[in-house]
C-alpha cells in the first residue's frame, strides 16, 4: 500500500506540470534512450493500429466457429470503482414522460439522458495521448502541440480505426492460482510459458488479453484494489515486439502494482503507449472466456467517436 501511495503522489504531481515548458528531446530519466521517432514514421499517430489490415481480418474472421459472443465490457455506473478522484453520475430527463404533457394526438412520450463522467471508468481503452514520457507523448509529439482543455488535437481516439482482428486470451491462474497475488509480474518467461499452455504463439496484429481473475476476486467491491498482477516492463515490451495491437487485462491498471520499481510509476503504461504505440485494455471481463477454455477468438471493438478524447468506456466483443 505505501508503495501505491508513493507512485499515486508522482503520478498526480507529474499530471499537474502538464502545461509545463517542454524539456529538450530525451526526458532525464531516459536521457540515454531513444525512443522515438515511431517504427511508423515520424508522423504516425495511430501507432501499433497501423499493424491492423483487411487481410489480418479476414484470416482472424476463420476463428469463428459456434457464433458464441462475449461482453468483454463491465457496467459503468455510480457504484463502478474508479481510480481517484474519478467519478460518474448520470441524470434522466423526462422531456414528455411523468407529469410532462404527451405530444400529439398519438400522445408520444420518451425520456433523455445527461451524463457527466471522467471517461476512465470501468471498462476502458487508453488512447496515446494518456501517458507520456516529461511532456512528450507517443513520437515524441509535446503537450503543447496537442493538448488543449476543450480535446486533444492528436491522438482523440475519436481518430481510432475500427478493431476486427484476432484475440489471444493468456490465462495466467494455471501458473499462478485464482486469482493471480498482487504484485505478480509477467514476463517474457511468464508469457512463453502461457501461451504454450494455451497452445497459441502471439503474431502481428493481435490484441493479448489477462485473465488473473482479479476482476471476479473483487466483485461487487465499492473499491479497486490497491495492488495487482500484470505485465513488467520486460513483458510489456517484449507484447510490442511480438507485434500486439493492444494489451488488456482483468485489472484497472494492467501493470504489476506494486511497480516493479517504485521509483518508476506506470512504466509499462509509458512502455506501451509513449515508447510502442500499443493501446492499453483495462477493466476486461476475462473470466467467460477463461471458464470456456477459450484462448483465441475474433475481437471487435468500434471505439465510440468523442472527439478529442483521451480515453473511451468501451465495451468490445469477442466471438467464438
Amino acid at each position: 500500500m505505501k508503495k501505491f501511495l508513493m507512485a499515486s503522489v508522482l503520478l498526480v504531481a507529474a499530471c499537474g506540470h502538464m502545461a509545463a515548458d517542454e524539456a529538450a528531446p530525451g526526458a532525464k530519466a531516459d536521457a540515454k534512450e531513444v525512443w522515438y521517432p515511431s517504427r511508423y514514421g515520424a508522423e504516425d499517430r495511430i501507432g501499433a493500429m497501423n499493424l491492423l489490415s483487411p487481410e489480418k481480418t479476414a484470416e482472424a474472421a476463420k476463428l469463428i466457429t459456434t457464433g458464441k459472443t462475449y461482453a468483454l465490457g463491465q457496467v459503468t455506473g455510480r457504484k463502478t470503482p474508479a481510480y481517484g478522484p474519478r467519478s460518474f453520475s448520470m441524470t434522466i430527463l423526462q422531456l414528455s414522460d411523468g407529469s410532462g404533457t404527451p405530444l400529439g394526438e398519438n400522445k408520444a412520450v420518451g425520456n433523455d439522458d445527461l451524463v457527466n463522467t471522467y471517461i476512465g471508468i470501468g471498462s476502458q481503452i487508453d488512447g496515446l495521448g494518456h501517458m507520456g514520457i516529461d511532456h512528450r507523448y507517443y513520437n515524441g509529439v509535446r503537450v503543447a502541440d496537442f493538448v488543449t482543455t476543450a480535446g486533444l488535437t492528436q491522438f482523440g481516439t475519436h481518430d481510432l480505426p475500427p478493431m476486427a482482428t484476432r484475440g489471444v486470451l493468456l490465462d495466467m491462474t494455471k501458473q499462478f492460482g485464482n486469482p493471480v497475488p498482487a504484485g505478480t509480474a509477467f514476463n517474457k518467461a511468464e508469457i512463453d510459458a502461457a501461451m504454450a499452455a494455451a497452445g497459441v504463439t502471439i503474431t502481428q496484429g493481435d490484441v493479448v488479453l489477462f485473465h488473473t481473475g482479479t476482476m471476479k476476486a473483487n466483485e461487487g467491491s465499492a473499491d479497486l484494489p490497491p495492488t495487482e498482477p500484470g505485465p513488467g516492463v520486460e513483458g510489456a515490451q517484449y507484447l510490442a515486439d511480438l507485434g500486439a495491437v493492444a494489451v488488456g487485462a482483468d485489472t484497472w491498471a494492467l501493470e504489476v502494482i506494486p511497480f516493479e520499481k517504485e521509483a518508476r510509476p506506470f512504466d509499462v503504461h509509458l512502455t506501451l503507449l509513449a515508447k510502442n504505440g500499443v493501446y492499453i485494455l483495462e477493466n476486461m471481463v476475462t473470466h467467460e472466456l477463461a471458464e470456456d477454455g477459450v484462448t483465441e477468438f475474433f475481437f471487435t471493438l468500434g471505439t465510440p467517436r468523442l472527439e478529442g478524447a483521451v480515453q473511451a468506456i468501451i465495451n468490445p466483443v469477442a466471438i467464438r
